[in-house]
């Protein structure tokens, strides 16, 4: 009997590349930036000549995060204070030293480059508890150090809903929590973020020696487009204030309903969840029940995973459909590391394997309801960061044609395979 009923050679439908258009204003010199804010009197004042300071660099594929990271270390420098970097990263990077500090070098920021040390311990402190008896996990060397600079992106979180949400917040709470802090928080469940985030959060402002944060805001285009200095008495009301912003900017596929959605790679510079819920649809089914999510999508296909994500294929499980490739470059210790950590199982869950890219999208095709393959609503996407070019299929095109926020860039052009089964 055969695998697919009628066999892989099927008619695929046709596709067009088409721009879409996001909000798109942006800092010019993002260094001059940062030093700008840095030097306000306010900030400028929290730090003293030789103490330590922490700077925090996350697992997260920021824009310009090298070149970010290394001004704040330079104009630390000018204030004659010592500083050193630690990996603020939850679980990631496998939950070891090594692990977090091979994530940073993906993204350009090593020892070298950052001309200062990178201190990697896992270890933690115990801060006590909040109100509510959560207890509170804190970096043990952030906590040694005499200040903490706080950077991080701000914006919406896969998982829950808030006036808080991924930023400043978060950072202290579960990328300084390590390992620890960060399996103690989710253990408690996605459905208590809201005002637990908030909650430890205020813990550690009081507790640790945070000086100040740095929020940072992208635009459509995956570039900076905010980056403000605050003391830590502002941190929580900056979060809530910025995150408005960025969601007004987000990147997003400008389609609602969706036959089949090709992605061709996830990875954890990309999301959390490796392939952003907030770009896909696909939340977990906990979340879903609160929300409207779009597009609406019957099928998704993932084609590869980043090189940064080093083999961590957290959200693989909110796909349909892979490659046996992309099977094979999964490590499972890393990947289940976050997972576990996560609380969400399924993002760790392996979906259908097949051969090759070819035969992934016959069956992506084949398994949509209501539709035949030619006539399938496709969007293909380099991966859900990077939205601004992308291919969709031809039964799209006329909704394409009345967005004026869609430009069409080419023409329709037959889906095609290499001889090895590979997506050109």
């Amino acid at each position: 009997m055969p695998l697919v009923d009628g066999g892989f050679d099927i008619e695929f439908p046709r596709m067009i590349k088409v721009k879409q258009k996001f909000r798109a204003d942006r800092i010019e010199n993002v260094r001059e930036t940062v030093f700008a804010e840095l030097e306000r009197d306010e900030i400028r004042r929290c730090f003293k000549r030789g103490q330590r300071i922490a700077v925090t660099v996350g697992s997260r594929g920021v824009a310009s995060i090298a070149e970010v990271t290394r001004a704040i270390v330079d104009k630390l420098k000018e204030f004659g204070t010592q500083p050193f970097i630690i990996p603020s990263m939850g679980s990631h990077g496998g939950a070891t030293p090594e692990g977090q500090k091979e994530v940073l070098a993906s993204y350009g920021v090593t020892e070298e480059t950052m001309g200062v040390s990178i201190e990697a311990s896992m270890e933690v402190v115990r801060l006590g508890e909040t109100e509510s008896g959560t207890p509170v996990y804190f970096s043990k060397p952030a906590y040694e150090a005499d200040g903490v600079v706080v950077a991080a992106r701000v914006k919406n979180h896969t998982n829950f809903r808030g006036p808080v949400e991924s930023g400043l917040m978060k950072m202290m709470v579960i990328g300084l929590g390590k390992h620890r802090g960060a399996t103690y928080v989710h253990k408690l469940g996605f459905q208590r973020f809201r005002t637990l985030i908030p909650e430890v959060g205020r813990a550690i402002i009081e507790r640790a020696p945070i000086t100040c944060g740095l929020a940072l805001v992208e635009n459509g285009y995956h570039e900076q487009m905010i980056i403000r200095a605050v003391t830590p008495d502002k941190i929580e009301e900056t979060d809530i204030e910025l995150l408005k912003v960025a969601h007004e900017a987000m990147p997003k596929i400008l389609f609602d309903e969706l036959d089949l959605l090709i992605v061709d790679e996830i990875g954890k510079n990309i999301s959390g969840s490796g392939m952003d819920p907030n770009v896909t649809g696909r939340y977990s089914e906990a979340f879903m029940m609160q929300l409207d999510p779009k597009p609406r999508v019957q099928k998704i296909v993932v084609l590869g995973l980043t090189e940064e994500t080093h083999g961590n294929a957290t959200g693989i499980g909110d796909a349909d459909l892979i490659t046996k490739e992309v099977l094979s470059k999964i490590d499972f210790d890393k990947t289940n590391a976050n997972v576990i950590t996560s609380t969400v199982l399924r993002g760790g869950a392996i979906p259908m394997a097949m051969e090759n890219d070819l035969q992934a999208i016959v069956v992506a095709l084949k398994t949509c309801n209501q539709v035949e393959p030619p006539d399938a609503k496709v969007v293909r996407i380099k991966n859900t960061m990077e939205l601004e070019e992308i291919e969709i299929s031809e039964a799209l095109l006329p909704e394409a044609q009345s967005n004026e926020n869609i430009e069409i860039l080419g023409s329709l052009e037959p889906m095609g395979f290499t001889g090895k089964g590979r997506l050109i």
